[in-house]
């Protein structure tokens, strides 16, 4: 009967909406929010709970084997402050594009050590450490593990990112992730570049060579002749608003590692490839790994590596990468 069928319809149509309502839970939770707490669950509430997890599930189910990628952490101490990398921060912020490989990082810092940077055997300790454990395990996996990517994830001084970004090279295929304060997440956001980036070159090219990387702050040029004196030839790369924060999105990130190669090429031109070139950083965690890892150890010139000590009240010298 044509009424029959309408009404069949209709209940099978109501029946599909139920069941696409339906929620399976563990009796401790029916009990939670059908009795103990049900006015804080409402039924939008819990619609909306159940599609925030299907999401959830969808997007996971969709990765491919090919996008595993080894979750790399390396953290050394900030003056006293200790650092706060932990692998499901970094795990999240891998998606959509990528997943760990395991349910686990691989770790190369010290991250409750006791020596402070501005103790001397500060400086020896960590690279010596990094040093030995990217040997131990990172440098296997090249070539031999089924995973050939790496996601690269560190907070520690200036100097220790650039070795470490020294070390991975460009011979790993890798992403460099940034720590954001605003918001507080290891995710790359999307848009525009934003802050555009520049190289200054200096007024005179007699003294040594210097590079100024004035991107989270800015260092004034006192600041580096108070260590090497007024023969200096500075070069800089900085914007118009030196900030903490302003490395946002993957291609300002992009943008600078082909700024950085630029940079190395025309000192290089000017100065020579035997002269030691001077790094003075203020930048973002990435950035200083990306800058590690452009150099070509048997093109370009070899860095001293320096770092601001607020106890010192100084610049001091640190780290040399051949």
């Amino acid at each position: 009967m044509p009424g029959s069928a309408r009404y069949e319809k209709g209940t099978s149509e109501r029946l599909a909406k139920d069941i696409s309502n339906l929620m399976l839970m563990c009796d401790e939770h029916h009990r939670k929010i059908d009795v103990h707490e049900k006015d804080q669950h409402p039924a939008p509430r819990l619609i909306q709970m159940k599609q925030d997890n299907e999401r959830r599930i969808e997007l996971l189910t969709s990765l491919m084997p090919s996008q595993q990628t080894h979750l790399i952490l390396f953290g050394a101490n900030i003056g006293t402050h200790q650092t706060p990398l932990t692998f499901n921060d970094a795990s999240l912020a891998l998606l959509p594009d990528r997943f760990p490989s395991e349910n686990h990082a691989i770790e190369l810092g010290i991250t409750n050590g006791t020596l402070e940077n501005h103790q001397p055997e500060y400086w020896d300790f960590h690279q010596q450490q990094l040093v030995r454990m990217f040997e131990r395990r990172v440098e296997p996996l090249k070539g031999a593990d089924k995973v050939q990517h790496y996601s690269i994830f560190a907070m520690a001084p200036m100097p220790l990112l650039i070795k470490l970004g020294s070390l991975i090279s460009d011979i790993y295929p890798a992403d460099v992730y940034q720590r954001h304060r605003e918001p507080a997440s290891w995710q790359w956001q999307s848009g525009d570049r934003g802050e555009q980036m520049r190289l200054i070159e200096p007024a005179d090219f007699e003294g040594i060579p210097v590079l100024n990387l004035s991107l989270s702050a800015t260092v004034t040029p006192d600041r580096i002749e108070q260590v090497l004196g007024s023969k200096v030839s500075i070069w800089t790369i900085t914007h118009q608003e030196p900030n903490n924060d302003f490395l946002k999105t993957k291609r300002l990130l992009a943008d600078f590692r082909i700024l950085m190669r630029q940079a190395f090429d025309r000192i290089k031109a000017t100065h020579g490839q035997n002269k030691q070139l001077h790094i003075f950083p203020a930048m973002p965690i990435a950035t200083a790994i990306e800058l590690g890892r452009i150099r070509q150890p048997k093109a370009d010139m070899q860095l001293v590596i320096y770092d601001q000590n607020n106890k010192l009240k100084s610049f001091i010298k640190t780290i040399e990468i051949e």
